[in-house]
């Protein structure tokens, strides 16, 4: 079987992280989580999570080089032998290149970009529209709504609106998405990785095009 890396491109809320799971879990692929794995790091107190600790712990941003390092920490195990799906890096093409960079020096390469495109309308539609309970449980007024307005089903507390859920707040990281990650999209479509997908339809229809694509990608790396 022939060595599959790839990432995942979209804006907060298309769905990467459903569809990454979904594919991982059908494709012998780790699925490697920026913000997942540095948060794994700090709590396991290796030496790249105890020095990102240190600058989050200062409240500073955790260097490219350090969430590279710890990207290839995982992508030289062996769970990652067969190939990789990176979520949440690069987020600019500065990155981009960084990473590029690394992986050649590991003497590997990104086989495609896997861009989940969805309008700002369609975001701003689908997290405004969550409410959670103060025990956690997530509902969405239009796609899971609670049976009584505006309560929890299980103890009929009151349901909140998160700050990050509401519009404003939405648009602010859609602004930023557009201004430094979605030059990406054309950095990927100019090396001929770039591969789009309508996260507008459907999760089941949307995993079938990953998974098709992903099997497309297989026979070309393979001849």
């Amino acid at each position: 079987m022939s060595e599959l890396n790839l990432i995942l491109l979209g804006p907060p809320g298309a769905g990467k992280g459903t569809q990454g799971e979904r594919l991982t879990s059908s494709e012998p692929l780790e699925y490697v989580v920026t913000g997942q794995i540095l948060r794994e790091a700090v709590r396991e107190g290796t030496e790249l999570g105890l020095k990102a600790k240190g600058f989050m712990d200062a409240g500073e941003l955790v260097p490219d080089e350090l969430v590279i390092g710890l990207i290839l920490e995982r992508v030289r195990s062996e769970a990652a032998s067969d190939g990789f799906v990176l979520d949440g890096f690069p987020r600019n093409i500065a990155q981009a290149e960084e990473l590029d960079a690394a992986l050649k020096e590991l003497g590997r390469d990104l086989n495609g970009a896997l861009l989940i495109d969805v309008p700002d309308e369609e975001i701003v539609r689908r997290l405004s529209g969550r409410r959670v309970s103060q025990s956690g449980r997530v509902y969405h007024v239009e796609f899971d709504p609670p049976k009584v307005e505006g309560k929890d089903d299980v103890d009929g507390s009151d349901l909140i609106q998160r700050d990050d859920d509401k519009p404003e707040t939405i648009r602010k990281r859609l602004s930023v998405y557009h201004a430094q990650t979605e030059p990406l999209v054309s950095y990927y479509e100019e090396r001929g990785l770039l591969h789009r997908f309508d996260g507008t339809q459907g999760v089941d229809e949307v995993a079938a095009h990953l998974r098709k694509t992903v099997s497309t990608l297989r026979l070309e790396d393979a001849v």
